[in-house]
């Protein structure tokens, strides 16, 4: 399997380990713990770190099909090489430090990283007119 799928997995498997720190979150909200029979009530009502821990993990749901259809945009055209292996490392770097600093509250930076990882998103698009 090739370093740019392989990078298409682990931010798949960040989309699930994303969900961790709201996990934590609702066990420690309220006197109820983790409410699996409403969670969605429960994530709703998160403030501080909680709610933004929800919000990076919902933003993963919204950067990962760009990121995806990129990498197989490069896998399809064969536009694999040094350039291509950067972005999808770069966008599952990204994407990592972007939740920690969601969670952190380091608005500025993390909008900045942010962009990081949807520029690389976009030039994995567009990586066969590079190659």
């Amino acid at each position: 399997m090739s370093f740019p799928l392989w990078c298409l997995f682990i931010a798949a498997l960040l989309l699930v380990a994303t969900k961790a720190p709201v996990a934590v979150a609702m066990a420690r909200s309220g006197n109820k713990g983790y409410d699996n029979r409403h969670p969605r009530a429960q994530q709703a009502a998160l403030t501080g770190w909680g709610a933004r821990a929800m919000a990076a993990h919902a933003n993963h749901f919204e950067a990962f099909p760009v990121f995806a259809a990129g990498v197989l945009v490069a896998q399809v055209t064969g536009s694999a090489g040094t350039l291509v292996n950067t972005l999808a490392a770069l966008f599952v770097l990204a994407r990592i430090g972007y939740t920690v600093l969601y969670i952190k509250d380091v608005h500025l930076l993390r909008s900045l990283v942010w962009g990081v990882g949807f520029i690389s998103s976009v030039l994995l698009l567009l990586s066969p007119l590079f190659g």
